[in-house]
């Protein structure tokens, strides 16, 4: 990429989304291109492919989806397979049909079976059943990264698929009935410090083990590998380092300072066992992650004290 080439990315305002428009903007990227739901509904697709036509981007990073933790997943699988399905597909058909040089589809670790051996390659996909409280987003992620490879077959389209682990920092959603574990865990904590609650209650047994990426790390790697990877196949991208549930609960309570019990419940479903992804593909590309969890926790958690200052 140019410093001045036209970069779109969908999602802006997300998770990643947010990320990679900093990561751009810091990196000396002067050209982005940034669409409100409102200014573009991604469902959309005769809107999405007049947004093409009139714009015509060279640079696409495809970081709009619905996302959510366990319980959303569970809830609404409906809305995550079609909601999923429809945003990519309208956003790499679109990149084809107006030759957009190169595009970036952001997938998920959940992609994997949910029995896949440890750590995770990338030649595992589709070689077991999904873990089933999140099957619906994850059969639609896979059905994205098939696209890309499809229309590179195809068409000869340069569209690349990279595999993020578990993300969390700025812009995270907080919200106890949708969010992913880390963010709900500040939240949680928080909110048992402010009230003095003698107890937390928490999902399942502590027991399950999961890789967390800070997003900002997410969204140097895509720029990273924008700029020096070209291929269909799929790239994880993660730390290659583990937590269990019970240390990460524990590393977030002594962040935020909260000095009550932790409370298991385990009627309550624990999820995929473990998970950590093989990043040894992303280190051969010259990418390695910067920020380490303890580090990286602190700062979400002071991002989010503002947020609630805030409101």
């Amino acid at each position: 990429m140019e410093k001045d080439s036209k970069i779109y990315v969908a999602g802006h305002r997300g998770l990643v989304g947010s990320a990679i428009v900093r990561a751009l903007e810091n990196a000396g990227y002067t050209n982005t291109i940034k669409k409100t739901r409102d200014e573009l509904d991604l469902l959309n697709q005769e809107a999405v492919s007049e947004f093409f036509v009139t714009e015509k981007p060279e640079y696409v990073f495809d970081a709009a989806a619905k996302v959510g933790g366990i319980l959303a997943n569970k809830d609404h699988p409906a809305d995550f397979i079609y909601q999923n399905l429809v945003i990519q597909n309208n956003i790499i058909d679109s990149s084809y049909k107006n030759g957009v040089t190169k595009l970036c589809f952001l997938g998920s670790s959940c992609i994997y079976p949910k029995l896949a051996p440890q750590p995770i390659k990338e030649e595992y996909l589709l070689t077991g059943p999904l873990e089933p409280s999140n099957d619906a987003y994850a059969i639609a992620k896979i059905a994205g990264i098939m696209m890309c490879q499809s229309y590179n077959k195809q068409y000869g389209t340069n569209f690349i698929s990279l595999m993020p682990t578990n993300l969390y920092g700025p812009n995270d959603n907080f919200d106890l009935e949708s969010s992913h574990v880390l963010p709900a865990l500040i939240r949680k904590f928080h909110e048992a410090k402010k009230t003095n609650s003698p107890t937390v209650s928490m999902w399942g047994t502590g027991s399950p083990m999961r890789e967390f990426l800070h997003v900002y790390d997410l969204a140097d790697a895509a720029v990273h590998l924008m700029n020096n990877y070209d291929g269909s196949e799929i790239v994880n991208v993660g730390t290659g380092e583990d937590v269990t549930i019970k240390e990460l609960a524990e590393l977030i309570r002594d962040t935020v300072g909260y000095k009550g019990e932790l409370v298991w419940d385990t009627d309550k479903p624990d999820g995929t066992p473990r998970k950590l992804l093989d990043v040894s593909k992303l280190h051969s590309l010259g990418w390695k992650h910067k920020i380490a969890l303890p580090e990286g926790v602190k700062e979400t958690y002071n991002w989010y004290l503002k947020q609630v200052n805030v409101k």
